[in-house]
């Protein structure tokens, strides 16, 4: 049986993990490797796995990106080491023979209308990427999880003749403590959840 992480987890994970504007130092490919490991294993409907992510890295995958960021995100998003585009893959269904083969799975979804396939690809595709924020976190990096970008702009340079569409981004690298700000608020219990 699953026990409790110990507390000193859960900081990191959680209470004293920020979003950070500043982030330097080296992400190895090695990392990114074991970071997706980690992700690919968080749960999805129908395990359709429909996110899709590309490592921004190289000065030149970074100055294709520079275009599509809103002018506030430009400086951290280009200082940070590694940025992921989070996509999803509006045509997921195609891998599902694959990834759940214990029925017909594809025949749920190769016939919808697109804007069907897009709440479903959204809505696991985010959680996907919300999965990578939290193994981040635990392989010891800081994140800079944000949106402030053109998606048009990112889907034409980076998933130009596919059908996969950008969401939103990831900055990864070690956090400038001094540069960010005090924690904001959390709604309590009582406002944001109900025990019936």
């Amino acid at each position: 049986m699953p026990q409790p992480l110990p507390q000193d987890a859960l900081d990191q994970l959680f209470r004293t993990a920020r979003t950070h504007n500043r982030l330097t130092g080296e992400v190895g490919d090695d990392t990114l490797h074991a970071l997706y490991e980690l992700v690919k294993m968080g749960p999805t409907s129908a395990n359709m796995s429909p996110a899709r992510f590309v490592f921004v890295k190289s000065p030149e995958a970074k100055k294709r990106l520079e275009p599509a960021l809103d002018e506030g995100n430009r400086e951290k998003t280009m200082a940070a080491p590694v940025t992921v585009i989070i996509g999803h893959d509006l045509a997921f269904f195609e891998k599902l023979p694959y990834l759940f083969p214990h029925t017909d799975a594809r025949s749920w979804f190769d016939t919808k209308p697109e804007d069907q396939l897009e709440v479903a690809a959204l809505r696991n595709g985010s959680l996907q990427g919300a999965y990578l924020i939290l193994a981040a976190r635990a392989l010891g990096l800081d994140t800079g999880p944000m949106s402030g970008f053109d998606n048009a702009k990112v889907d034409a340079e980076f998933f130009a003749g596919t059908r996969i569409r950008s969401n939103f981004l990831v900055n990864l690298g070690q956090g400038d403590a001094s540069q960010i700000f005090p924690r904001s608020p959390r709604l309590p219990f009582d406002e944001a959840a109900r025990i019936l």
